[in-house]
C-alpha cells in the first residue's frame, strides 16, 4: 500500500504514512484506525506520548513509528499489565516478549514499555506534561471514566485524547456512555469505524486540528471516509495466517 500525500483539509497538512506501519497483528483491534494515529502524530508533534493498554503493542508501536519517521524529538510510555483483563482474556508473558522484540531495537531510546498498573505509572509522571493520551484499557463505563479522571491532570494544555470503542455496546463495555459525558462542550471528532474511536481537547486546541474539531456535514463524513479507506487497506496488508 502506498498512500503518501497530505491531508489538508483534517490534519493541517500533516504528510500520509507511505505504508502500513512494521507491527501488524491480527489480534489488534485498532488496524483501520493506524493511518489515523500516524497523521495525528504528525500534525501533534507531542513532546510525550502515553498509552493506557498496549496488549500486542498494534497502536503504539505505530504512534512510535510515526515520531521516528517524523524525527519529533518527543518521547513514548506504553503501559499495561501485560496479563490480560475481562475484555481481551487472560495471556501469558509471551506477548510482552515478543513485543520488546520488535520495540526494544527499533525504538528503546526513546520510548518505554511499562509493565504496571495505569494509577501507578500515572503517578510517575509530571502534570502537565502529556500531549497525546491513548485510553484502550478495560472498557468498561467506570474503568474508563476512572482512567480518564486520574490522566487527565497529567495531560498539558494543549493535549489530546483518544478513546477506542466507542461504537461497542456488547457486554459491559461502556465507553460508549462515558464518551457523550467527556466530550460535551469539549472539542471532539468521533470515527464510527473499527469500533469507535474518539478525539477529544479538553483544553487548547493545537492549530493544526482545528479543521478536524471544527469539521460537520458533508466535511466530518469526507475525514471519516478517507480515513476507513486506509484503514481497510491496512486491513488488507495484514499477514495472510
Amino acid at each position: 500500500m502506498t498512500v503518501s500525500g497530505t491531508v489538508p483539509a483534517a490534519l493541517g497538512a500533516a504528510p500520509l504514512p507511505p505504508a502500513p506501519p512494521a507491527l501488524l497483528d491480527a489480534r489488534s483491534a485498532w488496524i483501520t484506525h493506524l493511518p489515523f494515529g500516524a497523521c495525528l502524530v504528525a500534525a501533534l508533534r507531542p513532546r510525550l506520548v502515553v498509552e493506557l493498554g498496549v496488549h500486542v503493542g498494534v497502536s503504539y508501536c505505530n504512534f512510535v513509528e510515526a515520531m521516528a519517521r517524523e524525527g519529533i524529538a518527543g518521547r513514548c510510555l506504553g503501559v499495561d499489565t501485560f496479563v490480560g483483563d475481562s475484555h481481551t482474556e487472560a495471556y501469558d508473558g509471551s506477548v510482552l516478549a515478543a513485543l520488546r522484540a520488535h520495540h526494544d531495537p527499533r525504538y528503546g531510546h526513546f520510548s518505554t514499555l511499562r509493565q504496571a498498573t495505569f494509577d501507578a505509572a500515572a503517578e510517575e509522571i509530571a502534570p502537565g506534561s502529556v500531549d497525546l493520551l491513548h485510553i484502550d484499557g478495560l472498557h468498561t463505563y467506570e474503568a474508563v471514566r476512572h482512567d480518564y479522571e486520574t490522566w487527565a491532570p497529567k495531560l498539558s494544555e494543549r493535549g489530546v485524547v483518544l478513546f477506542h470503542d466507542t461504537e461497542v455496546r456488547r457486554r459491559d463495555f461502556g465507553v460508549w456512555r462515558y464518551w457523550p459525558e467527556v466530550s460535551a462542550g469539549r472539542a471532539h471528532f468521533a470515527f464510527l469505524h473499527g469500533f469507535g474511536l474518539g478525539v477529544l481537547a479538553p483544553g487548547e486546541v493545537p492549530a493544526a486540528l482545528r479543521p478536524l474539531f471544527d469539521a460537520t456535514g458533508e466535511a466530518a463524513e469526507e475525514i471519516r471516509a478517507l480515513f476507513q479507506r486506509l484503514g481497510r487497506a491496512c486491513l488488507a496488508a495484514l499477514p495472510a495466517t
